[in-house]
Formats: structure tokens, C-alpha cells, sequence
């Protein structure tokens, strides 16, 4: 057998892909063109497959995508190759949930507008200075301080789609004693963090009741442009959306309408429908609005995990036993 890598990797990771190989033959191909001359008696292969490679393959039967997301990967002829499609998903699930409660954290508590008045050196409750007679206002009382904080045990957390992201954000969310709910287009089987688990034709449901929608969904025909502004007006007034899913879910100017409008109440993007994201672009200018520049999957960990992943699927490929994170190419996901 014969796995082809373009581009090729350095030799700290050749070494351990060359033992997990056994005696299938390694070519580690650092050249486009000889990449597609090496794969055609190529059983497997791992890196940017071309549709140049797979027209030029007469054997391959598994392509490992060194990446998670697949919508910048798949073309046509892969869709109806016979050859299996494995994805890097599941990476990259933690880190990520971990980014996301850092919005909700934020938002939660107001530390986006404590952070404002810290670098203007501004003392002040959020609610104004009325708010401080929460403290001595005794049981039972409700001040302009407490209403302009959320207690999340009281919240409920919307999440759509309900993929290893998504599930890991529902793990944490329990933590925090949240009533959660999930749409998905696929899975049916509800993990215990998760308290109503609905097919996609539920997601008004889910918009009504949530007080966070978190958008965990990958890019595919069906998901882009899907939160318009039609959908978005479906939320609570005092809900938050949170997009770590992918960029083209939410479309850009309908949401700065919806916020401007206060149809929301506020939003936390770490993917955007264009990146960079413009700096003349209206979304810099909101004070609810939370935005990183695609970092929620960084972690020091995540290279390890690659390569563990394509280890695995390596000794497994040669063992003849099923491969992990097999995707549907049809679906991309």
C-alpha cells in the first residue's frame, strides 16, 4: 500500500507517520505536479487533494483532510469519488466551548462595558451610581444593579447545532446550571447536558426561548446565510448571538441592522462573513458586540491532537479497521 502527503511535512513528522505506516510506503511530496504523478497507485492520501490528484488516482480509497472545516476542501469530483473522507473534527471541541463562555461570562456580568470604563478610569456600577443601594437594601429586593446582571442558572442557552463544539458547549453550560437546548439536522440522541434536543425545523423554538444562541454549525449549502434578519428578529429582545460556527451563517449587515434596531441585545462574532474584518466595517463601532479575530480554536494543544488524529487513522487505514471522523461529503460535515 502507499500513502501520498502534499505538501509534505517536516521530518520531526514524517518520522512518526513513517512508523505509523509500517510497511505501507510513505512519498512525502513537497511538489504539486509530482504529487499528482506519485498518486496514481496511491491508496491513501493526506493533505490538499486537487481534482488534478483524483482524476490522476487509480487505487485511492482514503483521503484525510488536514483540516476540520471541509466547505473550502470538497469540489464535485470528491463528492462522488468512492474514495472515504476523514475530517480533523473533534480538535478543537474544547478550547473552543471554553471561548464561548468567555462571551457569555462577559456579557453575564458586564465586564465588555467594566472594561470601557477601567481604560477611560471610570468608577461606576453599571445601572449608575443608584444601583450601589443594592447593597443595603436588604433580602428580597431587586435593584437597577442586580437586573443589569444576569444569573445564569436562571438563562437558558440555545445551541445550533449539536457537533463535538456543540456538545461541549452544552457541557459546560449544565455546569453552570443552565436549562440548554439544541437543533440539529442529523442527531436525534440527547446527551444528559442537554434538557430538549430538536430537529432544524424547531430552531423559531429554540430563538424564542433563548437567552443565548451560540451558532456551532459548520458551513455547508443548507447553513449559509441562514441567520438573516428574519431569523434574528425571531430572538428574545434580551438575547445574545454568539457565532463560532462559520462566518457565511451570519449575515453581516442584517445583524448591525438588528442591533441598531436593538432587536437584540448584543452579539459576540469570532468568525465573519469577510476576514479581516474591515476596519470601516460597522460592527467595530457597537458596545454590545464582542469580536476576536478567529482565535477561539487556539490552544497548544491542537497540534498534538492533529497528529494524533492522523496517526491513528494511519495504523487503523492499514489494520483495515474503521476510520475515525468519517464525514459525509455530500453534506460536508
Amino acid at each position: 500500500m502507499k500513502l501520498v502527503i502534499y505538501p509534505a511535512v517536516e521530518p520531526e513528522r514524517l518520522l512518526p507517520i513513517e512508523e505509523a505506516a509500517g510497511a505501507m510506503t510513505v512519498a512525502n511530496v513537497a511538489d504539486e505536479a509530482v504529487a499528482a504523478e506519485v498518486i496514481e497507485d496511491a491508496d491513501a492520501f493526506f493533505g490538499k487533494l486537487t481534482p488534478a490528484m483524483l482524476a490522476a488516482a487509480t487505487k485511492l480509497r482514503w483521503v484525510q483532510s488536514p483540516t476540520a472545516s471541509l466547505e473550502h476542501y470538497i469540489f464535485p469530483e470528491l463528492v462522488t469519488h468512492p474514495c472515504t473522507l476523514t475530517n480533523m473534527r473533534g480538535l478543537f471541541s474544547d478550547v473552543i466551548a471554553d471561548h464561548v463562555f468567555g462571551y457569555i461570562l462577559c456579557f453575564a456580568r458586564n465586564l465588555h462595558k467594566y472594561l470601557r470604563q477601567q481604560m477611560a478610569r471610570h468608577w461606576e456600577p453599571i445601572g449608575g451610581e443608584p444601583a450601589r443601594t443594592s447593597f443595603s437594601a436588604g433580602p428580597g429586593v431587586v435593584t437597577a444593579m442586580d437586573r443589569d446582571h444576569l444569573h445564569l442558572s436562571d438563562c437558558t442557552l440555545g445551541i445550533v447545532g449539536l457537533g463535538a463544539i456543540g456538545g461541549e458547549i452544552a457541557n459546560r453550560a449544565k455546569a453552570f446550571g443552565m436549562r440548554v437546548l439544541a437543533v440539529d439536522p442529523i442527531r436525534t440522541d440527547k446527551p444528559e447536558s442537554v434538557d430538549s434536543l430538536w430537529p432544524l425545523d424547531r430552531l423559531p423554538d429554540l430563538l424564542k426561548q433563548s437567552d443565548f444562541v451560540v451558532i456551532a454549525a459548520p458551513h455547508t449549502p443548507q447553513t449559509a446565510g441562514m441567520f438573516d434578519r428574519a431569523t434574528i428578529q425571531r430572538m428574545k429582545q434580551s438575547a445574545y448571538l454568539i457565532n463560532i460556527g462559520r462566518g457565511v451563517i451570519v449575515k453581516l449587515d442584517d445583524l448591525c441592522e438588528a442591533l441598531d434596531a436593538g432587536e437584540i441585545a448584543g452579539a459576540a462574532l469570532d468568525v465573519f462573513e469577510q476576514e479581516p474584518l474591515p476596519a470601516g466595517h460597522p460592527l467595530w463601532s457597537f458596545e454590545n458586540v464582542l469580536l476576536t479575530p478567529h482565535v477561539a480554536a487556539c490552544s497548544v494543544r491542537i497540534a498534538e491532537r492533529h497528529l494524533e488524529v492522523l496517526l491513528d487513522n494511519i495504523r487503523r487505514f492499514v489494520a483495515g479497521e474503521p476510520l475515525r471522523n468519517v464525514v459525509s461529503k455530500e453534506n460536508w460535515f
